[in-house]
């Protein structure tokens, strides 16, 4: 069978491609069927698309979607369909979160709840084989017309796993992205990783990850195929477990492994790690500081760590010569003027070699997105509006969506100033306005 996945491009055209596809695709190729990816704009006129899949010709069509993604994806699969007739199934995770508003769109025929390697194989094979999807027939695979699917348990064991697809993964200059490990133990509120833990409770366990023989072999698979310069590790918090990150820390300096970047979480390191790290070739850590405010992150996240903490942890892992990058959130429920203010406070104090600020967006599936439904302060058009990280879409109380505009302007400034202190005084004024366009293609991606 021939299967095209589309990828919804939104502003950051130059951005990694979702993982989701590359690790379906392998997974189906391993037994013979064909697999592509065509990456299209979300303002893409749809005869575009429609030009692509004419040319392709798949009997099968798979889009991984975000909430970033579904207006774009909307529009493009119901033209699509009005086109041709080719079976659409949509996976990641809006629709594993908002499956019905999405099991409902005219051009979408399945949807795949949760992880999808095994359930989009046997999909694909009843497909090739001409038999009809029935309700049921297919765990975590929900059809148009039928009703919420059961889950089968997370794959097992993990390392089993074919290597991601990386024709489909559109990376340049030897630099790769990898993953060491599915789920996350943390309870953030405002973030779905954790809810693919909850989706799973009582069905297997979730976060898994990888052995280190397993990783090493895929970069070295990789080295092999081509140029290996630099690895992105992706893992949303790559920190979390001491043991594997040690050992990792270990194997991978004695084999003189390629400089690395990692995500963190300041609760997960300590000085000893960050150099460990450091050691073993990481050149680059981002941390989620998202508030200034220690009650914010206590109360309101579910992130009970100190400012002490943070600001002691910046200041190793610059000591450790990795360059760190903070992002940081504004906007959220409950959070006040004043402690929107104490963000911008601490991030002055942290000074970071470089950051992030994101408008917060409620997504769905989240203890944040349920809450802003039960007090009323998401719209009932929510879908309907842009998920982007640079204004608000929330009725709050506290504060207005001006104010918030308003806190996202003084960040701009802020990264404006940052940028023309990183070039030198005697290069800012001829740089000036192609610092200020960078961070508004920036912004109108966040």
């Amino acid at each position: 069978m021939r299967v095209l996945f589309i990828e919804i491009d939104t502003e950051r055209q130059w951005a990694v491609a979702s993982l989701g596809p590359a690790f379906l695709a392998a997974y189906i190729r391993r037994v013979g069927h064909d697999a592509s990816m065509v990456r299209i704009q979300e303002d893409a006129p749809v005869e575009e698309l429609v030009e692509v899949v004419r040319k392709t010709q798949p009997d099968l069509i798979g889009i991984s979607l975000t909430s970033r993604q579904w207006l774009g994806a909307n529009r493009l699969l119901a033209g699509l369909r009005e086109a041709m007739d080719i079976p659409v199934i949509a996976g990641g995770l809006h629709p594993t979160f908002a499956p019905e508003e999405t099991i409902h769109h005219p051009g979408i025929d399945y949807i795949c709840l949760g992880e999808g390697e095994r359930a989009f194989l046997y999909l694909v094979e009843a497909l090739d084989a001409g038999v009809t999807i029935t309700n049921g027939m297919i765990d975590n695979i929900w059809i148009t017309g039928g009703t919420r699917p059961k889950l089968g348990p997370p794959f097992e064991p993990i390392d089993e796993l074919p290597y991601m697809a990386r024709d489909l993964l559109d990376e340049q200059y030897g630099v790769v992205n990898m993953t060491t490990q599915r789920g996350c133990p943390f309870a953030c509120t405002y973030c779905a990783a954790r809810m693919y833990d909850e989706l799973y409770e009582g069905n297997g366990t979730y976060g898994r990850r990888r052995s280190h023989a397993s990783v090493l072999a895929e970069l070295d698979a990789i080295r092999a195929a081509g140029d290996l310069n630099y690895v992105i590790f992706l893992d949303d918090t790559f920190t979390i477990h001491h043991p594997w990150v040690y050992e990792f820390c270990q194997i991978y300096g004695e084999r003189g492994g390629v400089p690395f970047s990692i995500h963190a979480r300041v609760e997960t390191v300590n000085e000893k790690m960050i150099n460990r790290l450091a050691e073993a070739g990481c050149r680059h850590i981002t941390y989620g500081v998202e508030s200034g405010s220690e009650r914010v992150r206590r109360e309101i996240m579910k992130r009970p760590v100190t400012n002490h903490k943070i600001i002691n942890v910046f200041r190793w892992t610059r000591e450790a010569g990795i360059l760190v990058t903070a992002n940081y959130m504004m906007g959220v429920p409950g959070e006040t003027r004043a402690e929107m203010q104490q963000t911008i406070d601490l991030h002055h104090e942290l000074d970071p070699g470089d950051f992030g600020y994101f408008v917060f967006y409620p997504y769905p599936g989240t203890h944040l997105f349920q809450e802003c439904r039960r007090l009323g302060y998401l719209p009932e058009n929510y879908l309907d509006l842009p998920a982007n990280h640079r204004e608000s879409i929330l009725d709050l109380p506290e504060m207005t969506k001006e104010d918030i505009t308003c806190m996202y302007d003084r960040w701009t400034q802020i990264r404006i100033r940052h940028q023309l202190k990183r070039i030198g005084s005697e290069n800012a004024p001829k740089h000036r306005d192609l610092i200020t366009t960078e961070i508004e293609q920036c912004a109108a991606a966040g």
